[in-house]
């Protein structure tokens, strides 16, 4: 490689990296707990489970399971009903105030889903998984934190393509994977530095471009409901909201019937983010670990419960729906959230190395660094 691009190469990681290093510091911390946030949550007993009953027990009818779970919340309104996917025998309801305030503040109630019984309706926002999660998402900025950590994770990006470049001529005398530990520590630590970087690129690029397609998410939603969710209801346009809603029973039978093949995941109410005011919105997902992240709705009349619509999501809505897990390592089970566990603790290691490196260039003359790292001090 040219000194000239080499050069452009060195400064583009130099000032990547330490834009974004503390703040991927941050995210690698919260991050960490956020893999096994299932576990965390079973440990700290924050959920009153659901009674074992024998196989095969059927599911109460949803109506009742919804009125239940309504009686423990006087004054509100439900906004989404989900079938839990770490227990499919839990209901939850997201309710709140009116049909038109922030989902971002609604509150759960949970119901077992085969004996309509009450379980309890926790506040999520004191789980120390939430907490981490609100710092891992958007500092508790909402949106503008959200798009902040995104930038972040491109810088990021950047920080880790040009580093694979810079390793080759920075080893250019020496074996793959070398650690020079009879060196000076500047230099062992260097070593250690690219040595981490070259082996853990392939998922530092991958959990970080999935990262910054998360912070996204609240756009990619904006713009499939200006496309296609408004297209699927253009007829309703100028249609009154229902004075009376049609059985949730019968609409969520009715999405079955148009996907045998699916299961369904959340009912949208009218008026809620991902419907209209005049429709229920049965969202179904597949039954295979890749699928099971898929969504198709079916846009269910509130008023006849007749099907009104049912596509596939666009490109750009799956995308994100399958870049969530595999953010967190979540397609695999236990053994492939460890590897997951393992890698950011490698990336925390990169992250500080790189921030001591720096720091101690910083306070040594460039010609005297160049010559312990075996680099040309045009690269600089």
């Amino acid at each position: 490689m040219q000194p000239k691009s080499l050069r452009r190469w060195a400064w583009i990681h130099k000032w990547t990296s330490l834009i974004c290093t503390l703040f991927l510091l941050m995210l690698c911390i919260t991050g960490l707990p956020l893999i096994f946030h299932h576990e965390i949550d079973d440990l700290l007993g924050v959920e009153v489970e659901a009674p074992t009953l024998p196989v095969g027990t059927p599911m109460a009818n949803i109506d009742k399971v919804v009125a239940v779970g309504m009686e423990k919340a006087p004054g509100k309104v439900p906004h989404f009903l989900v079938w839990d996917r770490d227990e499919p025998n839990v209901i939850l309801l997201s309710v709140n105030d009116s049909i038109t305030a922030d989902p971002s503040t609604n509150h759960l109630v949970r119901v077992d889903a085969r004996t309509a019984q009450f379980l309890d309706a926790p506040d999520f926002r004191t789980r120390f998984t939430y907490i981490m999660l609100k710092l891992h998402t958007d500092m508790f900025a909402e949106l503008p934190g959200k798009l902040f950590l995104g930038l972040m994770g491109i810088l990021f990006v950047l920080a880790t393509i040009s580093g694979i470049v810079l390793y080759a001529p920075s080893m250019r005398k020496l074996s793959f994977g070398t650690v020079r530990s009879e060196r000076r520590r500047m230099v062992r630590w260097l070593d250690l530095h690219n040595l981490i970087g070259v082996v853990t690129a392939a998922w530092v690029i991958v959990v970080g471009f999935t990262g910054v397609l998360n912070t996204w998410a609240d756009l990619i939603i904006k713009i499939w409901q200006f496309d296609q969710l408004s297209h699927m209801t253009a007829a309703y346009k100028d249609k009154p909201v229902p004075t009376h809603f049609a059985s949730v029973q019968a609409a969520v039978d009715t999405a079955r019937r148009v996907m045998p093949d699916m299961t369904p995941s959340f009912v949208a109410y009218p008026g809620s983010l991902f419907t209209s005011k005049q429709h229920y919105a049965v969202f179904m997902r597949g039954n295979t670990p890749v699928t099971s992240r898929l969504l198709r709705p079916a846009l269910i009349d509130a008023a006849t419960g007749e099907l009104t619509d049912s596509r596939d999501m666009p490109w750009y809505v799956s995308t994100l729906l399958l870049s969530q897990p595999l953010h967190f390592g979540d397609y695999g089970g236990m053994p492939l959230k460890i590897i997951w566990a393992l890698l950011d603790l490698l990336t925390i290691v990169i992250l500080i190395t790189g921030l001591y490196l720096w720091y101690v260039r910083r306070r040594r003359p460039v010609s005297i660094a160049m010559a312990e790292l075996s680099l040309p001090a045009r690269a600089q």
